[in-house]
């Protein structure tokens, strides 16, 4: 299994970045330009239950990837799972901390891929290196518009 955490200080209250994530178009916003990927739904918002749905595109082929949020705690945390997609398991948990009158916003992913362990040496770097890349676009989003 892998692991990835990226964290950032937003200059506003914990309320204000959950009603941020809240937001209807929220995935629309947080999704790099560059990445080619397809919000089909997204249904329950936050709350357990919840379910969202993308298509990645992988050159011309399409692959679906279908999360369900499976905890809440209002302006605290959020977690979503993979149900099926392209990762063998995929866990991505959002931690909302006040400190200081801000918010450490903390996205921790712990992810496993088909092909085990060997698959995971050879090409998680590959993965890591593209999560850092969109999540400091997702923190960059996220402080602009919850500080403005």
């Amino acid at each position: 299994m892998l692991h990835y955490k990226h964290s950032s200080v937003i200059n506003a209250p914990p309320e204000v970045v959950w009603k941020f994530h809240e937001r209807s178009d929220i995935l629309q916003l947080l999704t790099p330009p560059w990445q080619p990927v397809q919000v089909v739904r997204r249904e329950g918002g936050l709350n357990v239950g919840a379910i969202t749905e993308f298509r990645l595109f992988l050159g011309p082929l399409p692959l679906t990837w279908l999360a369900r949020h499976t905890e809440h705690e209002k302006y605290r945390l959020f977690t979503d799972e993979q149900i099926s997609g392209p990762f063998e398991s995929w866990v991505h948990r959002h931690e909302f901390e006040l400190e200081n009158g801000q918010t450490k916003l903390t996205d921790a992913i712990s992810f496993s891929m088909p092909g085990g362990e060997t698959v995971e040496f050879i090409s998680g770097w590959l993965i890591q290196a593209q999560l850092e890349v969109m999540f400091r676009y997702r923190h960059y989003v996220t402080k602009r518009e919850c500080e403005s």
